[in-house]
Parts: structure tokens; C-alpha cells; sequence
């Protein structure tokens, strides 16, 4: 609730002027200082300056036949010409992005390709399935890959490339972080 001591004679008198020469009510808030947007619409409302300054007066015999608005889907609509307030709602009118061309199957790496899985829950598991776990073993949803593996493997081919990788892949990032640490100090 804001103190009633911030409305003086003065302060007052500058909020008229502000509201009659057509600041908005966030505009005359920064310009009092120490009062919020909603004091200052409660108080025009209060002295009852519901009546805005004009930019020009039109009378009834002025008005100009109007063209017709451009519609929306037309090339000549101009988006921001069009918006009436604040700015910030303005729609934003962006090119469509060109239309790219679908990836042909038969170029793509085999080993980049993520096969689809079966996921089966822990009781649908059996012994020759991925045993790879899938998602969150906390969560309801948790599931096994479930696809066909080789047997004496518990994983699927794509699972066991990401699982045994070659000891010399091992040993040359052992050693590359090695020297980083090295270097830090």
C-alpha cells in the first residue's frame, strides 16, 4: 500500500500535467519516482482525469474515406504498421527458412545410425536382449534397449561400440588430459 503523504500538491499538479500532455501511467511512475504504475492509474482515476490530450482534433466532416486494409496474407501487409500499443506485442514476421532436402539412407554411416529399441522393462528381459539401460532408473518409464545380441555379449552392436572402445582410443585421452592437467599447473 503506498503512503498517502506521497500525494502533495505538487506532485499532484505535475501528474495532471503528465497525464494531459499524454505520458502513460509507467512514463508519469518514472518521472514522480516512488510510486508503482498502479498509484499513479489509481489516482487519475481518483481525480477523475480519464480525458487524454489529442494529437489533432477530428471532426465528423474531416474523416477521409479510408482504403482498404492490405490483409494479413497479402505482400504488401506491413506487420508493424499495423500494430496498435506497445510495441513489444508486435508480431514478428520472419522469412521462412528455405526447405532442405531430405537425407538419402544409403550415404549415412551405419555407425552414426541409432537403431531403434525395443525397450523392454526389467521382467521382459531376456537372455540373448541389450541389456543397455535407457533413461532414468528412478523413474517409472526406465526401460532396457531390448534388441537382438550376439551371443556372450550383453549389448547390441550399436550399444557395444559405445561401451568397448579400442584401449589405444583409452590410452591417447588418458593422456591428452594428463598433459592438460600438466599445463594447468
Amino acid at each position: 500500500m503506498s503512503d498517502v503523504s506521497t500525494w502533495t500538491e505538487d506532485r499532484v499538479e505535475l501528474l495532471k500535467k503528465l497525464w494531459n500532455d499524454g505520458l502513460s501511467a509507467s512514463q508519469i511512475a518514472g518521472e514522480l519516482g516512488g510510486v508503482t504504475r498502479n498509484a499513479v492509474i489509481g489516482k487519475v482515476h481518483r481525480l477523475g482525469l480519464s480525458g487524454r490530450a489529442k494529437t489533432q482534433s477530428v471532426s465528423a466532416s474531416a474523416v477521409r474515406p479510408r482504403k482498404p486494409a492490405a490483409s494479413r496474407t497479402s505482400p504488401a501487409f506491413n506487420a508493424a504498421a499495423h500494430v496498435r500499443g506497445s510495441a513489444a506485442l508486435a508480431p514478428q514476421i520472419r522469412a521462412q527458412p528455405e526447405p532442405r532436402a531430405e537425407p538419402r539412407m544409403e550415404l549415412l554411416d551405419p555407425d552414426v545410425v541409432v537403431p531403434f529399441s525395443e525397450r523392454v522393462t526389467i521382467m521382459e528381459l531376456k537372455e540373448n536382449m541389450c541389456r543397455w539401460p535407457m533413461g532414468d532408473p528412478t523413474h517409472a518409464d526406465f526401460r532396457f534397449c531390448g534388441l537382438k545380441t550376439d551371443s556372450g555379449v550383453p549389448y547390441c552392436g550399436y550399444h557395444c561400440r559405445i561401451a568397448y572402445q579400442p584401449a589405444g582410443d583409452r590410452r591417447r585421452e588418458q593422456e591428452r588430459r594428463a598433459q592438460q592437467q600438466a599445463s594447468r599447473a
